[in-house]
């Protein structure tokens, strides 16, 4: 079968990249691409033509098998396509079955990459994520330039600089790729969700978890946060409102999809911002959690705050939204086609199928049914009846103990008797060394380095003790076994500790 890629401009990204059309065509796919599709994301047709994609004009793509967009079709493009065709892109069917109806009555089957449920096997074609991570990282590239300061704390021969406050509302992806840039740029951060458990993620992060209120809003069957109660809400905004007075710079990630945006901000927290501060709305294309946003545009209030409204912040970034979305488009296909052999094998008895797909064969299958991605806690079991106490041992026999002791004593005379004295000796430096190995290198936390490093290293130890007291012998080859050893298991504990360290690393701020 063929897959094409058209041309999508104005918008920047693509649904393929020279690296994606590798992958398709290894699945069996024929790969047709636009000329000049992947222009605005630095990608170049000559790029594709290597790849092995075939390079072409806009009527042979749209006559491929399988149509692959990043956004809707336009009624001009509905017109080229015919039935039995397939359809892939964000087709937003929560805000409106208009286009679906639309595509159905060209007789096309019709997945919408916006309802990639999220359960785990279906995180790798999750655009939904993919996208929002990006707008999460270009938000606050967005905020610093319009901050127009620092975000890192400095000290200067010209006076100390304070770091930049960064309140962050909603922690999902977006708000958690926030977190991490801000981070990252040095902005003392703060963030807040309906969901308490998301705590460990951010503070993880660097940043500080400001728990609204004691109720848990929980998940919701689909994966996304829960409509708040007006008691959530209340407290919400008395939070909100505090911040709001503090901080320097507010992303806003809260939105619902198929519904408006939560207004969070009002206009009477903007205006208690200091003069220079942003916001960053991310849900603008909802119509913004903040009163004042307007899709699609920046401007500065009358109180010196700039409200970005930007709602193609991923586009933003076009050569990795594209690479991003491209990798998620050859995950569904993979999914379609298990026999990689460039046929499309579509079950609707398949949970992902049957949520991407929202028109079959010009059956319009919108919307599938519920799906629960995170189960309600098991009910409570009933308190287990004890169980009768064991009977209490009887407590070991002194005179074993002593038969023991006796019998290792009267062993090690008759070992004295029968070996030679170096070799009792180096017995006896082996008890010593284990003793150390065991006492020293053993007694290390263990959560700083791996168990089987502590293992390799305590062995490591006791081989370097033992090999110590071997380099005086009289014999040569025992000198030189010595050596080796000791430098060996040297080598083996340097390197443990040279890994660990890097392990510890990568948990550290920079």
């Amino acid at each position: 079968m063929r897959i094409g890629f058209p041309d999508e401009a104005p918008e920047t990204r693509v649904a393929a990249t020279p690296a994606t059309v590798a992958a398709l065509t290894k699945l069996g796919y024929d790969v047709l691409v636009e000329a000049g599709a992947g222009a605005r994301s630095a990608m170049p047709d000559a790029a594709y033509a290597e790849a092995g994609a075939t390079v072409t004009g806009t009527d042979e793509v749209w006559a491929a098998d399988i149509i692959a967009m990043v956004g809707e079709p336009d009624e001009a493009e509905r017109s080229r396509l015919r039935p039995g065709q397939m359809v892939v892109g964000f087709l937003h069917p929560r805000t409106g079955t208009d286009l679906i109806e639309a595509l159905a009555a060209r007789g096309v089957t019709a997945l919408s990459m916006d309802m990639v449920p999220r359960i785990s096997r279906a995180q790798s074609l999750d655009a939904l994520s993919s996208m929002a991570n990006i707008a999460g990282y270009r938000a606050v590239i967005e905020a610093g330039h319009a901050f127009g300061r620092f975000f890192t704390g400095q000290v200067t021969a010209a006076g100390k600089v304070p770091p930049a406050k960064l309140f962050v509302i909603g922690t999902g992806v977006a708000g958690l790729a926030a977190i991490g840039t801000a981070v990252g740029l040095g902005a003392q951060v703060t963030a807040t969700d309906v969901r308490p458990e998301t705590a460990e993620q951010v503070e993880s992060m660097g940043a500080s978890f400001v728990k609204v209120a004691d109720v848990d809003q929980g998940p919701s069957s689909d994966g996304y946060a829960r409509d708040t109660g007006a008691d959530y809400a209340a407290k919400a905004a008395e939070l909100y409102a505090r911040q709001a007075a503090e901080v320097d710079i507010i992303v806003t990630t809260a939105a619902i999809p198929g519904r408006p945006s939560p207004k969070l901000i009002t206009a009477d927290m903007v205006a208690s911002m200091k003069p220079g501060s942003v916001i960053v709305d991310l849900a603008a294309s909802g119509g913004g959690n903040c009163e004042l946003t307007r899709p699609g545009e920046t401007y500065t209030t009358d109180g010196g705050v700039t409200i970005v409204g930007y709602t193609d912040l991923a586009s933003r970034l076009p050569g990795q939204a594209s690479q991003l979305y491209g990798t998620n488009i050859v995950n569904l296909m993979k999914l379609l086609t298990p026999g990689k052999d460039g046929e499309v094998a579509l079950d609707l008895e398949d949970v992902v199928h049957r949520q991407m797909t929202v028109v079959h064969d010009g059956e319009v299958t919108f919307p599938p049914p519920p799906i629960e991605v995170s189960k309600a806690p098991a009910a409570a079991s009933p308190a287990p009846v004890p169980a009768p106490a064991p009977e209490t041992a009887a407590p070991p026999d002194q005179w074993s103990r002593f038969r023991q002791v006796a019998m290792l004593v009267a062993a090690w005379l008759v070992l004295s008797l029968v070996l030679p004295g170096g070799f009792l000796t180096s017995i006896l430096v082996f008890g010593l060394a284990c003793v150390v190995g065991y006492y020293i290198i053993w007694g290390v936390e263990p959560a700083l380095y791996t168990p089987l490093m502590s293992v390799s290293n305590a062995v490591s130890g006791i081989t370097i003790v033992g090999a110590i007291t071997q380099l005086t012998s009289p014999v040569l080859a025992v000198q030189i076994i010595a050596f080796v050893a000791i430098l060996l298991a040297g080598t083996n504990c340097v390197g443990g500790f040279a890994v660990t360290n890097r392990m510890l690393a990568m948990f550290k701020r920079s």
